[in-house]
């Protein structure tokens, strides 16, 4: 280490913190962003496929729900074991398996010749797919202390917005390559869009580094700095200590967060596989669909990299997560009342949107902090995982209700319902782990204030 002290040079240490965290930033984040925004696009490109493979495979609504359920259910089986196996072999190992597997099932999906085998596809990409997302937001706690985390975790994750705003005239086009080598449009749809993962999973294992001890583009001080840093924030007290799987998956934090994030992850994800088919039901054109369908996801892209560094800024966490998903249960009750109508709910969607995508920022940079170093791995997989029961239920729900009665905006109920849920409980998680904090300060300090963050 540095023979002079970092921590008695102010401008310096100011100095050394922009430089270090400006370098990580640029040197794992856009790579990271890449194999995210190819994850959803393979994730969700079910939802052009449909408008030609619904069809020849004699899907209806409900069974094309259940089969984007069946995703869900394998990757909440899956998640935990690959969270916990990606602390074991490291990050740059596991996360290019988890591309590698994913992209040869999405390329095997084209060869479904009815709904089983349509099942089956969607439960082995599901498979495959688990543990990356989660995965992910741990390695990222191994590179950025708590102050950048809620940008940080809005920069990656506005992956998934382009992944549909850029994803969808190209799954719309990939549509026109129908009858080429005797293949419908839908197969080519999934077979070259799931190369990329396969070419960017091998790439993971060279770009990669585990730690900031293995990266050789960091110089030795700043090594030093961000390891001491991130040392430091391991010491602080958390509302989630080390513990067990089990006693994780029952602590009421961990139980509360779930019910949060499963507002937000079924609604982006429930709109990433539908929202195409919602807009072509109101006359559109299949380009017209994949045009506008991207609108309502590049608005939001922008506006969740703002709402992330406003977290950031003011330090605050509680109300910043708060407040999008209640403007996103609001505008999914609203869809009730503009049926038919392409402009007004084109406006209600890009809000809920951006109020579903908002939230992913101060959402997981609250959830981290709230985290000890010895629970990060399994707790943040069970966050997602548990979020992601709701994802699997909204999915087939919002298939069964427009099956039986026709309605878009009635199936988009459940979504409402569970957003507004989470703006309450994330409001009574703030009231809470104040009073815990409160209540473990020594008698003479207990009266301070607690300024939850």
């Amino acid at each position: 280490m540095n023979t002079h002290s970092l921590a008695s040079q102010p401008a310096e240490k100011s100095a050394l913190e922009k430089a270090t965290m400006r370098r990580v930033a640029l040197r794992i984040l856009p790579f990271l962003m890449l194999c995210y925004f190819i994850a959803y696009v393979d994730r969700v490109n079910a939802g052009f496929a449909a408008l030609q493979m619904n069809k020849d495979l004699g899907l209806s609504q409900a069974m094309f729900g259940l089969g984007g359920s069946l995703f869900f259910i394998a990757y909440i089986l899956f998640e935990i074991p690959s969270n916990l196996a990606l602390q074991k072999f490291g990050a740059r190992l596991w996360i290019a398996r988890i591309m590698v597997t994913w992209g040869i099932v999405g390329a095997l999906a084209a060869f479904a010749v009815g709904p089983y085998s349509f099942y089956l596809g969607r439960f082995l990409l599901g498979a495959a797919e688990a543990g990356f997302f989660p995965g992910v937001i741990l390695y990222l706690t191994y590179w950025f202390p708590k102050q950048y985390r809620g940008r940080i975790v809005a920069t990656f994750m506005v992956a998934i917005p382009i992944s549909s705003l850029l994803g969808s005239p190209i799954s719309a086009a990939l549509l026109g390559t129908d009858g080429w080598l005797g293949l419908r449009g839908w197969q080519w749809l999934f077979i070259l869009e799931a190369i990329p993962a396969v070419v960017l999973g091998v790439m993971v294992f060279f770009i990669l580094p585990n730690r900031p001890d293995n990266a050789k583009w960091l110089t030795g001080e700043q090594r030093d700095w961000l390891n001491a840093r991130l040392e430091s924030e391991k010491q602080e007290a958390k509302p989630v200590a080390h513990m067990s799987v089990l006693q994780i998956l029952k602590n009421k934090y961990v139980l509360a967060l779930a019910v949060v994030y499963a507002g937000s992850s079924a609604t982006s994800n429930a709109l990433s596989l539908w929202q195409p088919q919602i807009l072509k039901s109101l006359g559109l054109t299949t380009m017209e669909t994949g045009l506008m369908n991207g609108i309502p996801f590049a608005v939001a892209s922008v506006i969740m990299v703002l709402w992330g560094r406003r977290a950031d800024k003011s330090g605050e966490r509680i109300w910043n997560t708060a407040l999008p998903l209640a403007l996103t249960s609001a505008c999914l009750l609203a869809t009730q009342l503009t049926a038919g109508s392409l402009a007004a709910t084109m406006v209600l969607l890009t809000f809920v949107l951006v109020g579903t995508y908002s939230i992913k920022g101060p959402f997981w940079a609250l959830s981290t902090e709230w985290l000890s170093a010895g629970s990060a791995a399994a707790g943040i997989a069970a966050i997602n995982t548990l979020a992601h029961i709701g994802t699997s239920g909204a999915t087939w729900m919002l298939g069964a209700i427009k099956d039986a009665t026709g309605s878009y905006p009635l199936a988009l109920l459940p979504l409402a319902v569970l957003t507004g849920t989470g703006a309450a409980i994330v409001l009574w998680m703030g009231r809470s782990q104040a009073r815990d904090t409160a209540a473990s300060l020594p008698v003479a300090t207990a009266a301070v204030p607690v300024r939850v963050a």
